[in-house]
């Protein structure tokens, strides 16, 4: 029974498409034609209408973003700023397929405030970056955390383009 519902079926759609074929015009002829061949190209490197990127050009943004080691942050803030999440993104994965990499997570503050505080503040950047890494699914045991606080700052000065560049965490690679 179910064998001949499966003929019935082949056989009606059969029909169907002969009688869709037969009674076309050319010029309905032509636009199928060109229709497939339009489906042909898409996804051929080389194609005018396509932006292809290449496994070499993919490795390239990757890298790109691994020489990016540090992660900037607001002031008082330890929380981790979107348009650094790319960066992170990169360096997890690089955790990920090479458990042997080894990296400290440096947290550093501007000079304001008291030292304790600093201390306390770089190590919170520090770690912030080490669980949104773990997340990630990098292996904790490859991270260390440590908190420079105000000690060693990345730029001398006073005002608030200095200070911004100090509130930092520098991702190192041992």
């Amino acid at each position: 029974m179910e064998l001949n519902k499966l003929f019935a079926v082949s056989l009606l759609s059969l029909a169907i498409v002969g009688c869709a074929s037969s009674g076309g015009t050319t010029d309905e002829a032509a636009t199928t034609e060109a229709a497939v061949e339009e489906s042909q190209t898409q996804g051929v490197p080389g194609s005018p209408d396509l932006d292809v990127v290449t496994e070499e050009q993919a490795e390239m943004a990757v890298n790109s973003l691994l020489e990016q080691t540090i992660v900037y942050f607001g002031y008082d803030r330890s929380e981790i700023r979107p348009e650094f999440k790319d960066v992170l993104n990169a360096h997890a994965e690089y955790l990920v397929a090479n458990p042997m990499a080894r990296i400290v997570l440096e947290g550093h503050c501007d000079e304001r405030g008291t030292v304790e505080y600093n201390l306390a503040l770089g190590e919170r950047r520090a770690n912030t970056v080490k669980r949104y890494l773990i997340v990630q699914g990098a292996n904790p045991s490859q991270m260390e955390s440590v908190s420079f606080g105000e000690e060693r700052p990345s730029m001398i000065g006073s005002d608030d383009s200095t200070w911004s560049k100090n509130r930092r965490t520098e991702i190192k690679y041992q």
